[in-house]
């Protein structure tokens, strides 16, 4: 099926790469650029998230590179002025892709996947079959290399994985993991579930290493939402890429899944698709609820503000599960529902990664989301991508 598109948008697709860059070095505001000439842009604040507005939604058409189809867009990230997206098949060839993508404060101008770059073994060989579930992908601008997470394959005993690779995709190394973040392979009492491991990854805000989290609990520490209130805590860690060593974790309780399934179906979750951290301790979270049996995509994708500062360090904790700890503190920032009627279908899709993009011309940040459509290997599905305003 060859999703709607917003009319008039094909028109556009170029090869005009991004201008702005949003990781340049902002200066802070002092009493002197306080005083500015009219229309003179304000410089926003890097340390400031109170709510998004929207800007437009795209839907990125069906289409090949390399004879690969282009889809299971679950993970993206945008550095130095260049998009990274990840495909999380891990049918080989396992892969990710560079793209250009533009908007302004009304619409997007240019999104164009150009380039697929396959992801290696350390030996440079194509990864096999099975060996990793790719998720979550970010670009390091100081080592210049791009990390990407692996869920692996929990009943199959695969480790999940957290792999820094360089820019033709070979495997420079994979980063330690604590052991109960690895697959249990004497019995089902403990370690992470199937299908719901390392789906976020973000870079420190002092680049000294990444925090990568679940997406659902660890079977010790609780059980799988539902749609009464459960306690469903997450584990977020931090692992320092220099010393190459998990040094902090934090708990991260999960929401109810929002809606009953429908049309006699069963299927349901709730989970933690994607981290980003902005400021010490301070990250944008997205949580996506999906049940099965609607037509409008069943996902309900919220944005919350994450606040660790006060969070006990979990990571000695065998188990969350009836035992004392400080979770973070979480506060709802965006709701998708709210411009769902502005989307394709009304479709919420199956949105998984979440980036902060170019400012706009006014100097705001911006944010940029993108959903994974799963190939359509259950209903029509799309690769969405949704462009917000940060209201600083």
């Amino acid at each position: 099926m060859i999703p709607m598109i917003k009319r008039g948008l094909l028109l556009i697709i170029l090869t005009i790469s991004c201008s702005s860059n949003n990781n340049d070095t902002i200066p802070e505001n002092d009493s002197e650029t306080e005083i500015t000439a009219p229309n003179t842009p304000v410089v926003p604040s890097k340390n400031t998230v109170s709510g998004f507005e929207f800007i437009d939604e795209f839907i990125i058409p069906n289409q090949e590179i390399g004879s690969e189809q282009v889809g299971g867009l679950s993970g993206i990230d945008y550095q130095n002025g260049k998009w990274y997206i990840i495909c999380d098949t891990s049918t080989p060839p396992i892969r990710f892709y560079e793209a250009n993508i533009s908007y302004n404060n009304n619409e997007f101008t240019t999104v164009d996947i150009h380039t697929m770059i396959e992801m290696k073994d350390v030996a440079g060989s194509s990864l096999p079959q099975g060996v990793v579930d790719p998720e979550a992908i970010r670009f390091d601008p100081v080592t210049k290399n791009i990390v990407y997470t692996s869920e692996g394959s929990i009943n199959n005993s695969v480790d999940p994985a957290v792999v820094e690779i360089n820019g033709n995709g070979n495997e420079i190394k994979k980063f330690s993991l604590p052991d109960n973040l690895k697959a249990n392979t004497i019995d089902d009492t403990s370690g992470p579930r199937h299908n719901g491991v390392l789906e976020g990854l973000s870079l420190a805000v002092d680049n000294s290493g990444y925090w990568v989290s679940l997406e659902l609990p660890l079977i010790e520490d609780g059980p799988e939402p539902i749609i009464t209130d459960t306690q469903s805590p997450v584990r977020v860690t931090f692992i320092n890429k220099t010393t190459n060593t998990a040094e902090r974790q934090f708990a991260y309780e999960l929401d109810p899944v929002a809606r009953e399934p429908a049309l006699g179906t069963t299927f349901m979750v709730n989970g933690l698709v994607e981290i980003l951290e902005y400021d010490t301790n301070k990250f944008l979270a997205l949580e996506r609820s999906f049940s099965s049996g609607y037509i409008d995509g069943g996902n309900t994708v919220k944005i919350y503000n994450v606040d660790a500062s006060e969070a006990t360090n979990t990571i000695s904790k065998e188990s969350l599960n009836g035992n004392d700890y400080t979770a973070a503190t979480k506060t709802l920032l965006f709701n998708f529902e709210t411009i769902r009627g502005k989307l394709t279908a009304n479709t919420v899709d199956n949105i998984e990664g979440i980036t902060f993009g170019p400012n706009l011309d006014d100097g705001s940040r911006t944010v940029v989301v993108i959903s994974d459509n799963n190939f359509n290997s259950f209903f029509p599905q799309y690769n969405q991508l949704i462009a917000l305003k940060v209201v600083p």
